[in-house]
Order: C-alpha cells, then structure tokens, then sequence
C-alpha cells in the first residue's frame, strides 16, 4: 500500500488516493478538511525531495506560479512543507488529457476542434508569460479537457520565473523529447518562445493524428527538432485550412526569429483566422535574420537582456583608433592602486563618497522594487463589466470592437429562443456582472429561431449531463442504447444520433448510445464430473477460471479421486476469472461394524470355537425414503441412491409438493444419497 494513503498533511489535508504518477512528482486526491472539498496534492519523489537546492527552486517557483489566476490554467492553492514532505495543493479536475482525448477520437481532430482546444492553451500561456512564468513542457499531457469542451493547462512542475538563470542542462535537456523546442535540446537560453514551440507541436498533433518528428532514441528525436522541418499538414491531411497550417508551422520555426514573439501574437493570428478563413498570416521573418531580435514582450515580463537603440550607439571608429582605445582600456584595468602613494585625507574622502554612492543605489533599488515590482505584485487585479451582446450576431461583435472591449468570445450551442435566428440570445458570464482579469472570455449562444434548434455535441458527455440538456432543457425525447467500449467511461455517451448541429425541434427523438464500459470476456463451463482432480484443474485454469475450495466426499457413484461435484453447473456462461469449487469422491463410505448378538443356542463346549454366523438369505423389508423440498421453489431436480440402487432421477414440483416420497425394498442396511440440483444434501444410513 502506497505510504501517503491515509495521511494527514499540515493536520488539513487528507491523502486518499494516487491519481497520476510524472517524472518529478506523485499526485494524490486529497480532501481539505478545512473548506470541506476535493483537491489534488503533488509531492515530490524522495530521490528529487533530497536535494536541498532543488527544494529551494521548487518551492520558490511553485509559489511564484500559485500567482497565476487564469480560466484556463488549474489553480494552485496552497504550496507547503510537511513532515519532510514538499508538496503543491492545487484545483483537482474533473477530465481527460488532451492526450487521452486525441486517442479516444483515434483520428485527427476537427480542425475547428483543434482550433477551439489551442486558443484556450494560448490564452492560458499568454498569462503565464504576462507574470513572467515559462512553462516549459507544454504537451498534451499537461493539457486537461472538461466536460464542458474549456482546456485547462496543468503540471508546471518544470516551470521557471523568466528572470531567473535560463541555461537547461546540456547533457539532459528539461522537457518531453517530443514537443521539446529546439534551445531547449541544444540546452540554449529559452524565454516564451519555447512554449510558443511546444504548443505549435500540440497543434501539429490534433490536426495530423501523428507527431512531427518520430525516431528510435529520444536524441534522434531532439536533433530533428534542431535540423528538420516537419511535413506540412496540409499534406497529411487535406481537410486543414492553409491559413491553420500557416499558423503551426510559424509556431514551429527552429529560428527563434521566424517563430512568433509572443503568445498575444499568434492568438491575434488564430482570431483573425476565425473571422477571415481565407487570412494568410505572416510568414516568417528575411533569411537571414539574427536568431535573437530585439522583440516587444509585456511589461511584466522580465527581460534579461536589452539593446541599445541605434540613435544612442556611438558611429563606428577608424580600426588604429579602436585598438589604441582597448589598449588604454587594459592598462586601466590592470593598474594597481597600492601603488599610488598615499594622500592625507584622501581614504576618508574616498570612503564617504563611496558610502554615499552605496546608499543612493541601495535607494534605487527600493524605489525601483516599490514602484514597478512590488506594486504590480500586491496590486488588486482590475475588474471590468461584461458587456451586453444579446441581439447582435457574433460576426458584429467581433468585427466591432467597441462592442467587445478587452473579451473575447466563445461560441456554444445554437438554443432555441425568441431571439431572431443567428443572434446571441444568451451569454455567460451574465452581462454588466463585474470579473477580474483571467475570466475574459464570453460564451455565447446563438439563437436558433423559436422552431429551430440544433443538435449539440454530446459524446463523452455524462449521461446525466445529456438528460439534463436534451431532455429538461430542448423537450428533445432521449432513447438510451448500451454497449461495451473499451475507451469511453461506464455511464458516458459512445455515439449520439442525429449528429451534432443537425436540425431538431421539441418533441422529436435522439438516440445516444451509452458505454458499459470494456467488455469482460466469458467462458463457457464445461463438465468436470468423473475427472481425476488434476485434468479439471487443467481445464477449468485452461477456460481462463479458477480453482476455488476442493473438499472429500463419500459417494457410491464416483470412483476415489474423481471430480463427483462441481460449484457451477455445465453450460453456464461466467466472467473468465470466476471461482470453481471441486468436491473429490472418497469412494463409498464404509458400513458401520454390526454389534454381535447373544447366541440363542446353548454356549459351545470347553475348547470349541463358536460356530460363525452367516446371513444367506436375509430378509428384505420395503422403506420410505421421504425428501423435504419445504426450502424450494418451482422444479427442483431430485436424485435419490440407495446403495446401488438409483430410486428416482427427475424433476419434481416443489410448489405442488412439500415433501417428495419414494419406496424402496432392500436388505440389510443401505446408505441413503439424496441430492437436490445436483448438490448432494443428505446421506444417511437405513436399516431395512
């Protein structure tokens, strides 16, 4: 049992499960005892938990990204230390990987899908990077997908603050080789174009079905990143627009300075496309252009390097006069002070003025953290109201800026409303509600006329979800089909008819075809009876079963060491797996020893030896051997044995019948067998 299971961390958090296991970290369910809700722990493996500088790092950058607050980024709640246990409270969701999704579909996405999915991730990196936040394993499986279609971005446990030191290790490149950039393999210095890399790989991914770049070592992969170009995926599937293409491969140029510059770059692209199909972004940028160019980041990004603008450079100096400057700069450099002779009063003057220096730059530096650091840091995060957008179509919001403000917009499913068709009738977050940054995006949902609706998307929807929707809110009658699937969860929807965006009206019926989860093989039972021990174990163990009890039993019909009993009766079909119990035949039981009698007869002689006593022709008597079916209901089947005399073998009417009798003739004394459905229930001895 794993040790965690059960325990209590900061006396606030109890470890009821594993959920997932990564490369740095376990993570748990775990419950908060103190707001009374469901949260997922991520605690580092002993053999990372041991070194003390990556303790540092880890706990210093978990708290810097529990900063982050986005829709579209999972929460981290709590970072902490207990009983030697580094560990990240974070939001715990309900949902599949992007990964788990893709090989749920086993095709490539809808590019309108994959379109949907990459703007929620950029959204999310866009605020990451804001905060100065690098991710840095951008990849499916650090991608969540609801029940409601929004992605959340998970597991920054590699991320790093953009102002600390950006060298990755070069002999073991930080991230998954797959969706790795090329700096990050060459374990160059990396900024928010690296992520930018890795989620155009995601995007590559969702519209071919294949990754860019496969080979047969994780470094045959990562020199690939470096020095190939993947196939187009136009090529790999004809169904993707050529504005979409452009955008990936422009996410996944090697050359930092033909990739985009931001996240906020290629979400204007990806609008853009969403508005104007036929938009050709910009391409990337001259041959020839430095790796490295000066570019536009936000404000709160920290930069580590910055250029001087031309109009301050000095203009170039003839070469003779270049060198006698540098010359003059190293003798500056290697003269020595000591050698200066002392001047009186010159130490003190020297040492005010350096004092002064240290608390003027000392001051800077206050002012600097204060006024730019600090402030942003502590600063209440703006609220703005959401605006109205019921009755305008979503091309007018879009194409009307004043309308939209700083939002952008989602579309959900087409509803049926008084609103005239192809405007938005409903919207969420309600308009004029106040939210902060982070919660930007608007849902909206487009009127289908008062007649008109449309069927929505409702595969791997919960099937309590689909009645919820189909039948309380669109009067839409659900008929239910079942069916075993071995990739979609017990109780969520396999298939839907009709299709989504089909047209529906109130009343009309819907199929959804619901999962019962992998099925489970079965086997048949054959008979086992009259088999020595060991060949019904080989066969039950053969028929994917498996042996339970074996107990002896006398019986009459069944030779010593043969099967005379068997749990399960021949023909049944069980879930391989299943459990048979065996009874083995001890062979008869013995008679018991009969008493001697007193002789009537006079005793014998002095030295005489008794005469024996013999029994030729005993006399037979008639018996009633009686059955009790007071237990049973409807045909039971009745077997009775008396010695070697099988009296009765069929079926009887227990309801008809309480008991069921038999005669029977015989002599001396018998052993009765009396079994019910096979199963023997009664044996007895019976004198005759």
């Amino acid at each position: 049992m794993d040790q965690y299971i059960g325990k209590m961390l900061d006396n606030r958090y109890e470890i009821l499960e594993c959920i997932g296991t990564g490369g740095m970290a376990v993570v748990y369910k775990a419950r908060c005892h103190r707001l009374n809700r469901l949260v997922a722990i991520k605690i580092l493996k002993p053999e990372l938990a041991s070194d003390a500088d990556f303790r540092r790092r880890f706990h210093d950058e978990s708290q810097a990204v529990a900063m982050l607050s986005h829709a579209n980024i999972v929460s981290v709640y709590d970072v902490s230390r207990s009983d030697g246990l580094d560990y990240i409270v974070m939001e715990l969701v309900d949902g599949l990987t992007l990964k788990q999704y893709m090989q749920r579909r086993g095709t490539p996405l809808n590019w309108r899908e994959a379109q949907h999915f990459i703007t929620q991730v950029m959204r999310a990196l866009s605020h990451a990077h804001g905060r100065g936040i690098i991710h840095r394993d951008i990849k499916p499986h650090n991608i969540m997908v609801l029940r409601d279609g929004s992605v959340k971005v998970t597991d920054f446990g590699i991320a790093q603050l953009a102002s600390a030191a950006q060298n990755t290790m070069t002999q073991e490149a930080i991230g998954s080789v797959h969706y790795i950039s090329p700096e990050q393999a060459k374990g160059s210095h990396v900024d928010c174009r690296t992520d930018i890399y890795s989620a155009g790989v995601v995007l590559y991914e969702m519209l071919t079905g294949r990754l860019p770049f496969e080979g047969d070592t994780p470094v045959a992969v990562a020199i690939q990143h470096i020095k190939s170009i993947p196939v187009p995926p136009c090529d790999l599937n004809p169904d993707v627009p050529k504005a979409l293409e452009a955008i990936t491969m422009k996410a996944m140029a090697p050359e930092l300075g033909q990739r985009y510059a931001s996240a906020e770059e290629m979400l204007d692209d990806l609008k853009e496309f969403r508005k104007n199909p036929d938009f050709q972004p910009g391409g990337p940028g001259p041959e020839g252009e430095p790796d490295e160019p000066t570019m536009v980041v936000p404000s709160k990004v920290i930069t580590a390097s910055v250029r001087v603008p031309a109009e301050r450079r000095e203009p170039e100096r003839p070469q003779s006069e270049r060198r006698e400057r540098r010359r003059r700069e190293e003798a500056y450099e290697d003269y020595d002070y000591d050698e200066e002779p002392p001047r009186r009063g010159g130490g003190i003057a020297a040492a005010f003025v350096a004092v002064l220096m240290i608390l003027a730059f000392i001051g800077f530096i206050g002012y600097f953290l204060i006024n730019f650091i600090l402030k942003d840091m502590f600063a209440e995060a703006p609220e703005y109201v959401v605006p109205d957008l019921r009755g305008y179509t979503v091309e007018q919001v879009e194409q009307n800026k004043t309308i939209l403000g700083d939002f952008d917009i989602e579309e959900g499913p087409i509803k049926k409303s008084t609103y005239p068709e192809g405007q938005i009738c409903e919207q969420n977050p309600a308009p004029n509600t106040k939210v902060k940054e982070g919660g930007m995006t608007i849902t909206v949902n487009v009127s289908g006329g008062e007649d008109k609706m449309y069927m929505p998307d409702v595969e791997t929807w919960d099937i309590r979800k689909v009645l919820e929707v189909l039948q309380d809110e669109m009067g839409l009658k659900v008929l239910q089909e079942e069916e075993f699937s071995p990739t979609i969860t017990k109780g969520f929807v396999v298939s839907q008819t009709p299709k989504k965006d089909t047209w529906v009206k109130e009343g009309d019926e819907v199929t959804v075809v619901i999962s019962k989860g992998p099925e489970k093989k079965q086997a048949t039972v054959t008979r086992f009876l009259n088999m020595p021990l060991e060949d019904a174990k080989v066969q039950i163990e053969q028929l994917g079963l498996k042996v339970g009890e074996v107990k002896e039993q006398y019986s009459d019909e069944y030779t010593e060491g043969r099967v005379c009993w068997q749990s399960i009766s021949q023909g049944e079909q069980v879930d391989k797996g299943t459990t048979i119990d065996l009874w083995v035949s001890k062979g008869p039981e013995p008679e018991p020893t009969p008493e001697p009698t007193p002789s009537e007869s006079a005793p014998p002689e002095s030295g005489q030896p008794p005469e024996p006593t013999q029994n030729v022709n005993a006399a037979s008597s008639t018996q009633i051997i009686t059955v009790d079916l007071g237990a049973y209901e409807g045909s039971v089947d009745v077997r009775i044995v008396v010695g070697e005399q099988l009296i009765h073998d069929g079926a009887v009417d227990a309801n008809q019948n309480v008991s069921f009798s038999k005669s029977v003739t015989a002599s001396g004394t018998q052993m009765v067998y009396i079994y019910i459905n096979g199963l023997l229930v009664s044996s007895y001895p019976q004198p005759f």
